[in-house]
């Protein structure tokens, strides 16, 4: 496909098995469809239009915010472009709109790969890959880097998908969410402050299933609950189908987001769930950052499902 032909939102990769079907675009390695027998688990997007925001791309070297872009790695002093200027932030890492290329395309199984090249704020090569797989228990996504320069450099990662439950908005749909803590933070910025009980946060704790209801979520939650190694958020409508979005002990923080949009076209008609390797501002506090020695490569996944 020549250039002038080719979508907004780059080349399509169409998957399909086990009665799933899944579209990636290539910009952002982005899941652009998930569906189970005809009905939307993500909230889509078309081929031919510019990505909604972060919806369905891959967050990489970062996911959340690097408050003020600014940070210091082994020594070293930097200083990255603010791509959310209203809250002058550095916002879910450098990939978003690039546009990876394909290294495998089978029917069910497709990996995109893009290279992170040393740049002012982020002097470190580093390769990433984002595999899609379907089976029999949904879409899995991994996301392999491999540092490819001479340096170690901090690394983090996570999805963004909008998960559906099904018919209505965010508000009809129960959610269940396995996290005992949260991290507050600032209400214009959303700059970290501090990790909570969700005992002092009840408008928060999801531990029990329950409706969200009018409750607003801009979160990030860890302490979470695994089960075999496994951790899983559920949203579901009143009769019990929805999706189910499940990831393993490299993830150990998710942030959770209802889609505030204020615009009544895409106001909390999806729920950001998104596991992430390390939370907000991990750059600047350390926290789960994982440094990857020159050579060395860091793998995360996580898997949403039908239910």
């Amino acid at each position: 496909m020549s250039a002038d032909t080719e979508p907004v939102s780059g080349a399509q990769f169409e998957i399909a098995a086990h009665g799933y079907r899944a579209v990636i675009a290539s910009i952002g390695a982005s899941l652009r469809v998930l569906a189970f027998e005809g009905r939307d688990l993500v909230v889509p997007f078309e081929a031919d239009e510019v990505r909604p925001g972060y919806r369905g791309t891959t967050l990489a070297p970062w996911p959340n915010r690097i408050v003020d872009g600014r940070y210091s790695f082994a020594g070293v002093e930097h200083q990255l472009a603010l791509t959310e200027p209203g809250r002058s932030q550095a916002l879910h890492g450098l990939l978003s709109w690039a546009d990876f290329r394909p290294r495998v395309v089978e029917a069910d199984r497709v990996v995109l790969v893009a290279v992170i090249p040393p740049q002012d704020g982020y002097p470190f090569r580093v390769e990433v890959s984002s595999e899609y797989a379907l089976d029999a228990d949904g879409l899995q996504q991994t996301v392999t880097a491999r540092n490819l320069g001479a340096d170690a450099a901090p690394w983090g990662t996570g999805p963004h998908p909008y998960l559906v439950a099904g018919a209505g908005h965010v508000d009809d749909w129960t959610f269940a969410l396995p996290a005992s803590e949260v991290l507050t933070v600032t209400p214009d910025r959303l700059s970290p402050v501090a990790v909570e009980p969700v005992t002092d946060h009840p408008e928060w704790d999801f531990r029990s299933a329950r409706e969200i209801g009018d409750v607003f979520i801009d979160h990030a939650f860890t302490s979470l609950s695994y089960e075999e190694g496994i951790s899983e958020v559920r949203l579901t409508t009143a009769d019990g189908t929805g999706v189910a979005m499940r990831w393993d002990e490299a993830c150990p923080w998710v942030q959770v987001h209802t889609a505030d949009t204020g615009v009544d076209a895409t106001h909390r008609i999806g729920l950001a769930v998104e596991p992430m390797t390390c939370p907000p501002d991990a750059f600047n506090s350390g926290v789960d950052l994982v440094v990857l020695e020159p050579g060395a490569s860091h793998e995360a996944s996580w898997r949403i499902a039908a239910l």
